[in-house]
């Protein structure tokens, strides 16, 4: 691909290259009609001249030697003499001097014959294969008639020469005008050139800030444009680390635990103790997976990790419903009930996340239910509005001291004895944020946690 200066040169001498085509094609065509005026005032002023001749008060005699005189001079036009050498146009100027059918007076160019048999006024005719420009004038009170006449040739040569020699200038000038572009193009885009350089010579792990002083306003825009992407990746790459950083912490232990058990396992000595290990092994491995889903659930709702999602159609009463259903065996196995209160005829379509409800639910009655003891009740209450939706979780678990409610948000904090991996709080906290709604704990008319989430209703289309 050619470089931006190359285009930019291409570009202002193809627009000044078509710029002169026209403007020299104008000059041409109003320096010919001007030319051709000119002439033509010429024709007409060398005839009134020998109007003027042919009108003084002279006897015949005298006049005769007049004509003769005139005849002789421009007899020597023929010559080659250089004593008499005149300009190379004479023999293409020819003039006829009439009375009635008589020739007076000729020019050494000009037939015997008359050239043009208009009465008066310009012609332009074809004579021994040149076009000639006719001036005819009657001299009043007489019957003598003047004939003035040019070759168009000499018109379009002396034409040509004035448009070239106007056109000669810009020729010239043509190749310095192109160096002086270069160069003035080269001298724009330098600030371009030391962009380039500064980012073509920075270290692969720099990602600060470009810093480049007094720059053009479109460079200024990209130097912008670069600056926050770098800032972008720069978060990106913190929030990564602070990802590995976060997994290894918290999946040392339950690693740890679990290389226990298998060893247990291995080291038996009996049936019992071999299925006694086996089944806590079996626990980690489903407490381990649940932290790994919860990390990577949670590294999936970063802020500014994704562009604005594209939300889908959901019923949220349908949503809940199927992620209760799936939730239903573990509630089971702990003899707990989770019991659902939703209006049925309520309005329950919403523009959400995909997936987002069936998150907020595995993670709010998830930690109901790994919080609540057994044969406890789960209550789901989910309430729409013209504003949006209500969702509440009351379990009859310890609660959280009101004090250390805004603590538990935060990721890896955990309250309480049978405290899990220290996410869920925050990821239901992350989606809620998403959505444009709101997250509160308080206290459950049964003594347990009430966790009280508000989500904006979107206008959407069926």
């Amino acid at each position: 691909m050619t470089s931006i200066r190359q285009r930019t040169l291409g570009l202002v001498l193809l627009v000044f290259g078509a710029s002169m085509l026209v403007i020299g094609f104008i000059s041409y065509r109003y320096a010919a009609h001007e030319v051709e005026e000119l002439y033509d005032a010429s024709l007409a002023q060398n005839a009134r001249l020998l109007e003027g001749f042919l009108q003084a008060p002279l006897s015949g005699a005298d006049r005769t030697v007049l004509l003769s005189s005139l005849e002789n001079a421009l007899e020597r036009a023929r010559q080659s003499d250089k004593r008499f050498a005149g300009h190379r146009y004479e023999s293409k100027l020819a003039f006829q001097l009439w009375e009635d059918d008589r020739l007076l007076l000729r020019s050494a160019t000009a037939p015997e014959t008359p050239i043009s048999q208009q009465t008066t006024g310009y012609s332009t005719l074809t004579v021994k294969g040149y076009d000639w420009r006719m001036y005819v004038l009657n001299v009043p009170n007489s019957s003598k008639r003047l004939i003035v006449s040019e070759r168009e040739d000499v018109r379009g040569e002396l034409i040509r020469a004035v448009a070239l020699r106007t056109l000669l200038p810009d020729l010239i000038g043509l190749p310095l005008l192109v160096i002086l572009l270069w160069w003035s193009i080269g001298w724009g885009l330098a600030p371009l050139s030391r962009m380039a350089e500064q980012i073509r010579s920075r270290d692969a792990h720099n990602l600060q800030p470009l810093t480049l002083s007094r720059l053009p306003q479109e460079l200024d825009t990209i130097a912008g444009a670069l600056n926050r992407l770098l800032e972008r990746i720069r978060l990106m790459r913190v929030r990564e680390k602070r990802f590995i950083a976060d997994a290894a912490h918290e999946l040392r232990t339950p690693l740890a635990v679990l290389d226990l058990h298998a060893q247990n396992a291995l080291t038996a000595g009996n049936f019992e103790d071999r299925q006694e290990a086996l089944f806590h092994l079996r626990g980690g491995v489903a407490r381990a997976t649940r932290l790994v889903t919860q990390l990577l659930t949670l590294a999936r709702l970063e802020p500014e990790e994704e562009p604005q999602l594209e939300y889908r159609s959901t019923n949220i009463l349908s949503e809940v419903r199927e992620t209760l259903a799936k939730l239903s065996p573990l509630a089971a196995e702990r003899q707990q009930q989770l019991l659902l209160d939703a209006d049925e005829k309520a309005q329950w379509l919403n523009l959400q996340e995909p997936g987002a409800i069936e998150t907020l639910i595995q993670n709010l009655v998830g930690n109901a239910i790994q919080h609540s003891p057994n044969q406890s009740t789960i209550s789901i209450s989910l309430s729409a509005t013209p504003q949006g939706f209500q969702l509440i979780v009351d379990d009859q678990g310890p609660g959280i001291p009101a004090d250390e409610r805004h603590k538990v948000i935060e990721r890896f904090q955990r309250s309480g004895p049978s405290a899990g991996s220290g996410l869920g709080l925050s990821i239901v906290e992350r989606l809620v944020i998403r959505h444009g709604g709101t997250l509160q704990l308080g206290d459950a008319p049964s003594g347990g946690l009430r966790v009280d989430v508000m989500l904006k209703r979107h206008a959407f289309s069926e």
